[in-house]
Formats: C-alpha cells, sequence, structure tokens
C-alpha cells in the first residue's frame, strides 16, 4: 500500500512538474532560462536548475568586480542544454556566464580507475556535448588519468582532433607535473582562454609548488588557490603575478581551483562545530574523497561562503590576482537528484 502511494504521489508530481514551472522551481535570481523539465525535482528544488544559477551568481558577482574574470565549469555538461540531451537548445544565459567547461576521464580513468577505458557511448556523448560547447565560443578542457604512454599520446590526439585542449595525467591526485614538454608547446602570449593549447592541472601543493610551476611552459595553470599550511591566507598577488610568465616568456593564464558543490574541511571556513551541529546546508560525506562534503548549493549560507563578501571564497581568488577560476565539482546535482 505503501509503495501504491508513493507511486501516485510521483506521477502527480510529475504531471505538475511536466505542465508547468511554479515560482518555487525557478531560481532565485531570473536569468531568463528555459524550464528544465527533465531534471528531476524533489519537493521545490530542481538541481539542475539552481546549479546553472550558482555558477551564474558566481560569474557575475566576480565579472562586476573583475571584468574578463575566467569561469570554467568542471563535468556536468548537461547543463548547457535546456533538458540535458545533446541535441536540445543551449541556455545562452549560462554559455555567457562561462568561458569553458572542464570534462574528466573523457577517454581514460573511467569511474576513478587510472587507464580504465571510458565506455565508449559516454565517450561519444560527451564528445557531443564538447563539440556543441566548441561551436558556442568555449573552451573544453579536458583531462584524462593515464600512464601507459600510448594511452597519453592517443588523449592528446583525440582531444585536439575534437578542437578540444587537454592533460593526460599519472596522478589522480593532480600532484605530478608530467616530465615531458607540454602538448603542442609554444611561445605565445595567452590572453584568452581561446588562446591556449594547452594546460597543467595541479592542485595539491607542496613546499616547492609556485618555483616548479615557473619553470614550466603551460599556456594555462590550474593551481590551487592556498599553500600547502593552509589557513584564510592564498598565495599572494606577487606569486600569482609571478606564474603569469611562462618559463619561455610567453604570457600565460593562471586560474583557481574552488569546489562551489562541496565543502572541504580543509579550508579556512570549515568550523569542527558542523559535524556536532550540521547546518542546514551541510549533507553527507563523499566517501570517495576525505574531507569533502556534499552541499545543498542552492542555500544562502553556503552560498555566502562561495561569493558576495569580502571574505568569501571568490573574492579571496580576485584579490590575489588569479584570472579566473575553475569550479568543481559541477556535476553536483547528480547526487542530489539520485543520493543513494
Amino acid at each position: 500500500m505503501r509503495a501504491f502511494y508513493t507511486i501516485l504521489t510521483l506521477a502527480v508530481i510529475g504531471l505538475f512538474t511536466f505542465a508547468s514551472c511554479s515560482k518555487n522551481e525557478q531560481p532565485p535570481v531570473s536569468n531568463n532560462h528555459e524550464c528544465d523539465t527533465s531534471a528531476p525535482v524533489m519537493g521545490e528544488v530542481n538541481y539542475r536548475d539552481e546549479l546553472r544559477d550558482f555558477i551564474q551568481e558566481i560569474s557575475g558577482w566576480a565579472r562586476a568586480r573583475k571584468p574578463g574574470f575566467i569561469v570554467v565549469a568542471q563535468n556536468s555538461t548537461e547543463l548547457l542544454t535546456t533538458t540535458g540531451d545533446t541535441s536540445d537548445p543551449v541556455i545562452p544565459d549560462y554559455l555567457n556566464a562561462i568561458d569553458g567547461i572542464g570534462r574528466e576521464e573523457l577517454y581514460y580513468g573511467y569511474e576513478n580507475q587510472d587507464n580504465a577505458m571510458t565506455p565508449d557511448d559516454v565517450t561519444a556523448e560527451w564528445v557531443r556535448f564538447g563539440k556543441r560547447a566548441v561551436a558556442n565560443h568555449l573552451t573544453v578542457m579536458a583531462t584524462d588519468y593515464c600512464s601507459t604512454p600510448a594511452y597519453m599520446t592517443a588523449s592528446y590526439q583525440k582531444n585536439e582532433d575534437n578542437g578540444f585542449i587537454s592533460f593526460a595525467t599519472a596522478s589522480r591526485q593532480l600532484q605530478t607535473i608530467p616530465t615531458s614538454a607540454p602538448y603542442r608547446e609554444n611561445t605565445n602570449n595567452i590572453n584568452t582562454l581561446a588562446d591556449a593549447k594547452n594546460f597543467l592541472y595541479l592542485i595539491f601543493p607542496d613546499d616547492q609548488y609556485i618555483s616548479q610551476l615557473k619553470a614550466t611552459n603551460y599556456d594555462v595553470l590550474v593551481i590551487d588557490a592556498f599553500p600547502p599550511e593552509g589557513g584564510a591566507n592564498t598565495w599572494t598577488p606577487a606569486q600569482i603575478n609571478s606564474l603569469k610568465v611562462k618559463k619561455n616568456g610567453g604570457k600565460r593564464l593562471v586560474l583557481a581551483y574552488m569546489s562551489m558543490g562541496q565543502a572541504e574541511d580543509y579550508r579556512w571556513y570549515w568550523n569542527p562545530d558542523w559535524l556536532k551541529h550540521k547546518p542546514d546546508w551541510l549533507g553527507a560525506i563523499d566517501g570517495d574523497w576525505e574531507g569533502n562534503y556534499y552541499v545543498r548549493y542552492w542555500m544562502p549560507e553556503w552560498k555566502a561562503l562561495i561569493y558576495g563578501n569580502a571574505d568569501s571564497y571568490t573574492q579571496k581568488l580576485i584579490n590575489a590576482g588569479f584570472d579566473g577560476t575553475y569550479l568543481d565539482p559541477v556535476d553536483a546535482s547528480g547526487y542530489w537528484e539520485n543520493p543513494e
């Protein structure tokens, strides 16, 4: 009997969801996008709409303070379209809010298994999304996790054929600089993300972090904003500016990794008391990543930690002189759509 009422209730909810977009399902900031009728809605939350709106809010707030601030959203490429299908209309407001999309495991490293080939049908769908992004003047930054030389070579070649820039790494923790030269190494000045031919993704800092990064010729660096000792202070503007020149003298871009879809217990904002008295926005721990917790990213209290005030994460990145941010995990909506 309980199952019957559950099915009936879900059917009624589905009918109203299909028929209209209520005010409760709309984002707190009007962005004039279509209602995503395919995205699961639990109660009054449309998780995909809320995630798109959050990204757009971060972007708008940052660019109002630093024009040209670059925003790249990693994974969850289905946010590009109204229904999450590769063939459906794109959402202009979302496209205007970002400069690029990141895509992990496009060819190798599927489901956190290094060297594991991503299933062909999954790759094909992600590539279709990526090509739609490129067609709409976004840069696609693909990261493959593999150590076999043939796989690494194939990753770079396949991604270039797609019109994407890429990084193949043997370090799932993103803490190793490859010994080989960057793919498509060049001396060009990189003024926009679209100028880049390659990038380095390195977010686990050590004591030699800055000097190691300075000694590379990558066009774009995606790095952690904070020194290894932690605390509230980012790398200094002088340190970040020193990274904006490649070893060969060309100008490059420096983006700061920022987790906006999960809370990290090693960041300055973390309060250990939250584990005893959880704020409403704090969810369960991510079993795959130590110290990372799911968040109800649509709640104002969490958003206030990410943007909107002088002590927010985004403001710290602007103060430090970063050219932009690399947002993760942008597939957070998938967890809330199916938290089991």
